[in-house]
């Protein structure tokens, strides 16, 4: 009847066929499932093959990064880890304990707190039979169709994390309102929606005043699949930056052939693989982490959110140069560039602005100064490679002494802290495992300094032809 609610979304079938082929190879869990060595950087990469249309990811992202924090509850965990690991995708909304795959999000954001989750006003009251009666509103909730959510909310002991279904036990719906759709820049596949709980039900994860940090071992995963998520855009804008110099005349020669071209395309593929190699070294760390490894737990504190805040930083800046390598062409929607420059802003924004994720850089220093020592351990296998790498960790080291007690300061500088430990990481990387030519233009540019205000300023001097043959589109 008209007028009732009904608080669903229905989306394209193109949607539900690349949410069934996601599932299927596993991208939204192989990993819990089969928790062999290495499966997190496995599953980084295919991720980062499969990023064609970034809206879907979302919540392939949000069902890996919840099994960890659902693990706080060993009954909801024995229930549904099962069928959140399973690789069959069903979209139908019923009981998630009756479906043979689910899927899941995550409900932090309100729009008085924003980042600030602390400041959530959403209330949860203990109920007798061991459940609770969630009440409030959250500005932004991803994903709103999943099967299951984990949501911030205020509990008699504090701030709490709750696993809330869509569908309750009894089959009957959840007091979960899908107020309205946020009208986004871009991301339009991934309904983004306003909620109001309204006397919802939901089970405690973890202890009650505990909810921070909780939902954090979901969120360092989903802020490790928007690293991975800018480096892939960098790649997909710069092979089809190529691709069209490869095939576009001007002036007599292909583009591809012409030098200011080339200096651009290739300033361009030393980001992408710049960003590329860090963030697989960040699943490596996770990975790691995960198995128990405590110094590549304390490496992916520090250097996840450092990670995270320049190379989504860098990916917008990116995906306009290369959509201007295209032209004129490239600002037409037909050549996809403008809705890979309109999805670009969004890892820097999800799971943290900049502004957040630097600051998290600062918190790890202070929280776990040990990650200090890690840092400088991970990039000493490096040391006497090259000397403007040397230089560059030798002021970095000096930069880190010198933040001292003085938070307003250190506050200050948090941006350049996280720029500096992130091109510190990537060109020790590069020099350990990259190709020679990609590795010198890095470090020539980046840390040396010989490079302008915009992509397409490398030097003279620098070996151009092999970094662009590393990035060819093959016909």
């Amino acid at each position: 009847m008209v007028g009732n609610r009904i608080d669903e979304v229905e989306y394209d079938p193109a949607y539900h066929e690349l949410m069934r082929t996601a599932i299927a190879h596993g991208l939204h869990a192989a990993p819990w499932a089969d928790p062999r060595p290495g499966a997190h950087v496995v599953r980084a990469a295919q991720t980062g093959v499969w990023t064609a249309e970034p809206g879907h990811l979302c919540p392939i992202s949000m069902t890996y990064a919840i099994i960890p924090a659902l693990r706080y509850n060993q009954e909801l965990s024995k229930t549904y880890e099962p069928l959140l690991t399973s690789r069959v995708y069903d979209p139908v909304l019923e009981v998630p304990a009756t479906k043979a795959g689910i899927t899941a999000g995550m409900s932090m954001t309100e729009k008085q707190g924003g980042s600030d989750v602390r400041a959530g006003t959403t209330q949860a009251a203990p109920n007798a039979d061991g459940s609770y009666t969630l009440t409030g509103h959250k500005w932004f909730t991803s994903a709103p169709m999943c099967d299951v959510f984990l949501v911030l909310a205020q509990a008699p002991g504090g701030l709490s994390c709750f696993f809330l279904p869509r569908v309750l036990p009894d089959a009957t719906r959840n007091r979960m309102r899908l107020q309205r759709l946020k009208d986004k820049l871009g991301n339009h596949a991934n309904a983004s929606s306003e909620i109001e709980y309204d006397g919802a039900t939901a089970w405690l994860v973890g202890e009650e005043g505990r909810g921070v940090s909780v939902i954090i071992e979901m969120v360092n995963l989903t802020r490790l699949d928007c690293a991975l998520g800018s480096a892939t855009s960098m790649r997909m804008g710069l092979a089809r930056a190529i691709y069209h110099a490869q095939h576009r005349k001007a002036f007599g020669d292909y583009l591809i052939d012409q030098p200011l071209m080339r200096n651009v395309l290739a300033d361009l593929a030393v980001e992408a693989e710049a960003a590329t190699m860090v963030t697989m070294r960040m699943a490596g760390a996770t990975d790691k982490a995960i198995q128990g490894d405590d110094r590549e737990a304390l490496l992916r504190r520090i250097g996840l959110a450092a990670t995270k805040y320049w190379v989504c930083k860098r990916a917008t800046g990116h995906a306009a140069e290369a959509m201007e390598c295209l032209g004129g062409n490239g600002y037409i929607e037909d050549s996809l560039m403008p809705r890979l420059y309109r999805e670009a802003p969004l890892m820097g924004i999800w799971e943290g602005s900049g502004n957040v994720s630097a600051l998290d850089t600062l918190r790890a220093l202070a929280t776990q100064p040990d990650s200090v020592a890690v840092l400088f351990d991970e990039l000493a296998a490096s040391a006497g490679q090259d000397r403007r790498l040397d230089a560059h960790i030798d002021a970095l080291k000096a930069q880190l002494g010198d933040l001292g007690g003085d938070l307003q300061a250190a506050q200050y500088r948090a941006r350049k802290i996280a720029e500096d430990i992130c091109l510190a990481l990537q060109g020790a990387l590069l020099v350990r495992h990259g190709h020679p030519a990609v590795a010198e233009a890095f470090l020539t540019t980046r840390l040396d300094g010989q490079w302008g205000g915009a992509f397409g300023t490398l030097p003279a001097g620098l070996e151009l032809g092999p970094i662009l043959e590393r990035s060819l589109v093959k016909d």
